[in-house]
């Protein structure tokens, strides 16, 4: 049985326009009616995490659910700021799925060995990009149990 799913938000990471719009579309297709924020790099995405900047108006809130992080990125890639959340006391415990083109072993690998706690490609139809935002949605909202910090109570 799933439980009652509370209102969290979610983070997207992704610097490419056309990806960001997919995905956005792909969240309305599946029904979530969870809040999306989207950043275009790692560093805005530090800076949405850590509430600075145009982000400073989440001061208080709790953090995302998840995030879904893009590994190529320009000015601070995804790999670069899984490692500085992961090293982070405050943000470490944030679930993290990385979404990207990428299907290297060594990326799967090294995000893993960063402390990913899922790696999907991004597909190449839509239909399949909303089977994907609803599944880790669904996952992610109604299955399991989020850290406190990412929840709200």
């Amino acid at each position: 049985m799933a439980r009652l799913s509370v209102p969290v938000r979610i983070v997207v990471a992704d610097d490419d326009a056309d990806d960001r719009m997919m995905i956005k579309d792909a969240f309305d297709a599946s029904k979530l009616a969870n809040e999306v924020d989207f950043v275009e790099d790692g560093v805005l995405l530090l800076e949405y995490l850590r509430r600075e900047g145009k982000w400073s108006k989440l001061a208080g809130e709790p953090y995302p659910g998840f995030i879904l992080l893009d590994l190529n990125m320009p000015r601070k890639d995804g790999r670069t700021v899984l490692k500085e959340i992961r090293n982070d006391p405050v943000l470490h415990r944030i679930p993290i799925v990385v979404l990207t083109t990428s299907k290297a072993e060594e990326d799967i690998i090294k995000t893993y060995n960063l402390g990913v706690n899922s790696f999907i490609c991004k597909p190449v139809s839509f239909d399949k990009l909303v089977e994907i935002v609803k599944t880790v949605g669904h996952y992610w909202i109604e299955i399991v149990q989020l850290p406190p910090e990412c929840q709200r109570l």
